[in-house]
């Protein structure tokens, strides 16, 4: 993309774990390098980890600039899981340390960081269709999954390594057999009916 001439400093913005039940929504800005080229870049769902995995030190080594940012699961409870997933999109733009001069964030609800006035798009399938939110896409997924695998460190009997959160018959069924842990989300109904089977 060009300005007179001149490239833009894009900065493509994504995000990961909305429907989880545990842990955090994770969202990640990144200003790709014109210069350095990074090949493979599409979007994280359609890419098998090891692959994410090389993708994602690629992207950290070559970018202009790139942050990851999360909203936990109390401020999804509080602010419910779509304002905590723009709120994890602000973080990560404030979070860089190069100010872009576009942002293009993958859906559809474009979102900035207060005191930003650059132009700023959402774009439906933007994780497949840019490859700077490809790259967003890709860090963010990276990220969140470390996330999870280490609280399946601290939680083992919940397989977080394995789901990641999501609502497998696994996860259900360890809800409802061990409880709900600090980083499952209260104000997701399978949490709830979990709670209320424990009292």
């Amino acid at each position: 993309m060009s300005r007179a001439g001149q490239l833009w400093l894009v900065a493509g913005v994504d995000e990961v774990g909305r429907g989880p039940l545990a842990g955090p929504v994770t969202a990640a800005a990144v200003i790709l390098d014109p210069q350095r080229r990074i090949n493979g870049l599409r979007d994280s769902k359609t890419l098998t980890a090891k692959r994410r995995e090389l993708l994602a030190g690629r992207i950290r080594q070559r970018a202009l600039a790139w942050c990851v940012a999360s909203a936990a699961p109390a401020e999804i409870d509080e602010l419910n899981i779509f304002q905590a997933s723009l709120l994890a999109m602000r973080r990560a733009l404030q979070g860089l340390n190069l100010s872009p001069e576009r942002v293009e964030i993958d859906g559809r609800h474009a979102v900035l960081p207060d005191g930003w006035s650059c132009p700023v798009e959402a774009i439906v399938g933007g994780d497949s269709r840019r490859r700077w939110i490809s790259a967003a896409s890709i860090l963010a997924k990276v990220h969140r999954d470390s996330l999870m695998v280490r609280l399946h460190d601290r939680y083992p009997e919940y397989r977080f390594d394995r789901h990641k959160g999501y609502p497998t018959q696994f996860h259900l069924r360890a809800l409802r057999r061990f409880g709900v842990t600090p980083e499952h989300r209260r104000s997701f109904a399978p949490v709830r009916a979990a709670m209320k089977v424990s009292l």
